[in-house]
């Protein structure tokens, strides 16, 4: 083969590497993520996982910037009536403490790392009415995404660790 050929498409193939490490935060975020780990952590240094060592969920992040995510603990307790609209008293608040689900749109800040989050409903209503809730983003590769909730409604800071979802 020719030098020059070579040559000539080494140096299409590393630019064309480097155009796609240009990708844009919000560019790269697109699509679903399956959950890896929630910590938390008070004012006072008290640290622990609410949803546990071995927690579920997917947030999902379309192009028009919407989102949508859904966490809990790896066993959420089962109604015995089978219906959710009978369940106890108990069981109700074992799902409400062991799971969390909402949705709305996103936007985002690159140079701050900063992403907004507007939220159009949830199974917790109180964080629902919080407008422009910010997360910062410490970690975005192509396969991996962490980020910080730095002020939950209850005082305390979330950081969750998230991983591409596998294509199907």
């Amino acid at each position: 083969m020719n030098k020059a050929f070579i040559a000539v498409g080494l140096c299409l193939a590393l630019s064309g590497a480097a155009f796609a490490q240009q990708k844009s935060a919000k560019e790269q975020i697109v699509g679903a993520w399956t959950l890896v780990s929630v910590a938390s952590e008070m004012d006072d240094g008290k640290k622990g996982e609410p949803f546990g060592a071995s927690p579920k969920g997917v947030i999902i992040f379309s192009n028009d910037s919407h989102f949508s995510l859904f966490q809990s603990r790896a066993e959420i307790p089962k109604i015995a009536a089978n219906d959710r609209a009978k369940a106890t008293a108990q069981e109700a608040q074992g799902i409400v403490a062991s799971s969390i689900a909402y949705f709305g749109t996103y936007t985002g800040d690159e140079s701050t790392k900063v992403m907004v989050v507007n939220l159009a409903a949830s199974t917790y209503a109180n964080v629902a009415a919080i407008p422009n809730q910010k997360r910062t983003i410490t970690l975005l590769t192509a396969d991996e995404l962490k980020f910080d909730n730095p002020r939950t409604p209850n005082g305390m800071t979330l950081r969750t660790a998230w991983k591409r979802a596998a294509a199907h």
